[in-house]
């Protein structure tokens, strides 16, 4: 019998993977990298981790940890693979080491994000839609924490001003979640919605954001007005723990509200809790990375055990 080519197996595996809720975009695409190189190198034989291991170092990006998350794409697949093929070697764990090095996120000050909306406003054409868009949708990251994915996806029908609310429908694994909005920001909200629907060059569409040209925002449209803002705004990563991105307005949206609920003297434990929800966070071991991601709250969270540690002691004599 012969075996199916490994494009095939690959475009089943995904097809399978999907059908569960995962997007599989970037895995996607690079497992179906490895299943054409595959067909090519490895010729009719199971999948081999000698196969496996050259694919995952033939990448350009000559990095031990790119070549580890290469190996990972295969990994998941050779599983499947060997559910019917006994002979499937399923590459080691850790090869070539550890997978990721999560970078601290850019915490954005207040200053910054005046100074982002103030270029958004300046875009063109000035008396046109556009610049009031991208300063809309910066400020909704800002207030919600979404991601610029949800944001530019939403509809008008998921933007609810009379009862505060949003939602976001099919996010991050397939998930739809309701978001409250603060009272502040159902006013600018309105205001972009009236000027908007009043814009007699702007197509019409369902979609919420919207350009003079453009019946909905793309992502690459909206990274690249934001590289080009930062580039008129001149900034670099220079005395910052990164060059700031779009996605870091969310984790400072996330490490301000951590910061202000210890401020109040909050029950840290049960507001991540919530807070995971709010982001659409699929675990909340995703909302805990942020105790250790930015260095304020680092040190808040060393305080705290050093206390607990004291109490410890004190119970003990």
């Amino acid at each position: 019998m012969t075996r199916p080519r490994f494009v095939t197996l690959a475009e089943q595996y995904l097809a399978l993977r999907r059908n569960l809720g995962f997007a599989l975009v970037t895995q996607g695409r690079l497992l179906l990298d490895f299943a054409r190189f595959a067909d090519e190198a490895g010729g009719p034989g199971p999948l081999t981790s000698d196969l496996a291991v050259r694919w995952a170092e033939s990448s350009e990006r000559r990095r031990p940890s790119n070549a580890a998350r290469r190996l990972t794409v295969v990994r998941g697949f050779a599983r499947y693979c060997a559910g019917f093929e006994p002979a499937t070697q399923i590459p080691p764990l850790r090869l070539f080491g550890g997978t990721t090095r999560r970078l601290p996120p850019h915490i954005y000050s207040d200053a910054e994000m005046a100074d982002l909306l103030r270029v958004a406003l300046q875009l063109r054409p000035r008396n046109g839609l556009r610049p009031h868009t991208y300063v809309t949708l910066f400020s909704l990251l800002a207030s919600t924490g979404l991601r610029v994915s949800e944001a530019r996806r939403l509809s008008c029908q998921d933007v609810d001003l009379e009862q505060k609310l949003l939602t976001v429908r099919e996010s991050k694994f397939r998930k739809s979640r309701l978001v409250p909005l603060h009272s502040s920001a159902i006013e600018p909200l309105r205001g972009y919605a009236a000027r908007r629907d009043r814009c007699r060059t702007a197509p019409r569409s369902d979609f919420f954001f919207r350009t003079d040209c453009a019946p909905h925002l793309t992502l690459n449209a909206v990274e690249t007005e934001y590289w080009r803002m930062r580039k008129v705004l001149g900034w670099t990563a220079h005395g910052r723990t990164r060059l700031p991105r779009i996605h870091d307005i969310r984790h400072t949206f996330a490490a301000v509200r951590l910061l202000r609920w210890h401020e109040e003297g909050a029950d840290i434990e049960r507001r991540l809790t919530a807070l995971a929800t709010y982001l659409g966070h699929a675990q909340v071991t995703e909302t805990y990375w942020y105790l250790t991601a930015v260095p304020q709250l680092m040190a808040l969270t060393a305080g705290r055990f050093e206390r607990f540690a004291r109490s410890g002691q004190e119970s003990a004599s």
